[in-house]
Formats: C-alpha cells, structure tokens, sequence
C-alpha cells in the first residue's frame, strides 16, 4: 500500500445540533479536535472536505488542510470520493481513510488500526468495532452490531450489520465504529452504486458494499469513541478532552 489519505468529511446541515463542526470544545472548534487526532494517527496526509467556506477556514487557520466540495453529496462517502479526486488526481494514494467529523475523542491508534486489514488483497474496505459492555446496548438500535466470521485475533470478516441484537446466543456482540479505510477503487466502485435494499431498510450504508459483494473486515479497538450528536454529547466531549488536558 502506498501512504493512505485521510479525509474528514464536515457539514454544517446537523439538524440535532447546529453548525456542529464548529462547537467550542477547550477552545477550538470541534473539526479542529479531529483533525488533531487523525494527524496524530500518523498514517498519511490529512484533510477535512467540506462544503463550508467556515469549516475551511476554522481548519486553515489551525494549521490544517481543506478541500471545498459540492453542497448536495448524499453521504460522506460521496464527499470524500470528490475531496481524493480533487487532492490527488494522479492517483497515488490507494488508500482512503474516512473519519467521521463528530468524533473529537477518537484514540488516533484505532484510527492507525483500521488500515490493517488492507494489507489482504481480498479485502475491499475495513472498519472497526468494540466489545459491547453495558446490556442496554445490546438491544439498542441506535448502537449498530457487527456479526461477523473471526479471521484472525482481533480481526472479523465482516458477514452483517444490523439495528437489531445480534448474533443470538452466548458470547459478545461488536459495536460497529463507522470508520472506513477504502481501496481507492473500492470507494469508486461503492459510490457508483445505487442504494441497496438492506441499505434502505437498516439504514446503514455500510450494507450496500455487502450486497454488492464486496469485502469488509473489522479490527476490534478497545472503547467506541464518542460521536457527538446532541447537546448532551458535545457536554461529554467538552469534560472528556478537559479531564485528558489536566491528567
């Protein structure tokens, strides 16, 4: 593999919290936070994708890199196709990292992890998970389950997603972290695809690339990182990174 690309797609659009990107957390924006942690990760290049000229500028002004894309993109998966052709029309990166922009506690070594499983040639795109600990996760629809075949310690082919609890029986079920590390000709391949029926019926993107056929192996990580999606979370961000600054 060449030296990955990492891409932090950000938007303004949150319904639940408005102009998320942008929240003070410790005095800087919330984009900046993850930008940190991605550059921390240590595996390649970064840049945020936005469609928000103050987006872009929070991120420049921190010493980063932006990339402006289209305002109508359906996913970030879509944004962040665009950004790498628009960064590196060459095409010497073949690996793409995808970091959600509301995860400002992200652990940069899981963000490292993820590209592990690209190393396999049979691997299309790989993602993470985490054991899940508390019981009202595992009946939680909101907390996506990996059910998957073990290739390996700490490693999964993954089989399924879903909402519900699953797999039954005994043994642990695996949170899903929604962070991606695609083969560049993967993510080609999986934004020229039409939405698919399991896509639309959990409401997981991450079920189109299974249908399709395409390959997706998870690297267990020790914790899920908070995503941030309503006041109460920006809250826990705001103590989380304020008790790491004074440990």
């Amino acid at each position: 593999m060449s030296d990955p690309l990492v891409l932090i797609p950000a938007r303004l659009a949150a319904t639940r919290l408005p102009n998320k990107p942008l929240a003070d957390i410790a005095g800087e924006p919330m984009i900046v936070h993850v930008w940190r942690r991605a550059v921390e990760a240590g595996i390649g290049p970064v840049a945020v994708a936005t469609d928000a000229p103050e987006i872009a500028e929070a991120v420049v002004r921190a010493g980063g890199r932006a990339v402006m894309t289209r305002a109508d993109h359906a996913s970030g998966s879509d944004r962040i196709f665009e950004a790498v052709e628009k960064l590196d029309s060459e095409g010497r990166h073949d690996v793409v990292v995808n970091v959600q922009g509301d995860l400002p506690t992200v652990d940069p070594a899981a963000i490292a992890a993820s590209i592990a499983p690209l190393s396999d040639s049979s691997v299309d795109l790989a993602t993470l998970v985490a054991v899940i600990e508390r019981d009202e996760e595992k009946t939680n629809p909101n907390v996506v389950k990996m059910v998957g075949s073990q290739v390996s310690p700490g490693r999964f082919r993954a089989l399924y997603f879903t909402r519900a609890t699953a797999p039954y029986g005994d043994g642990p079920l695996y949170h899903h972290i929604g962070l991606y590390a695609y083969r560049r000709r993967a993510l080609q391949r999986f934004v020229g695809l039409k939405p698919s029926p399991l896509e639309i019926r959990e409401k997981l993107e991450q079920l189109r690339a299974l249908e399709a056929g395409m390959r997706i192996d998870a690297v267990v990580v020790d914790d899920v990182p908070l995503g941030v999606d309503t006041p109460h979370d920006l809250e826990r961000a705001r103590a989380i990174i304020a008790a790491r600054r004074t440990s």
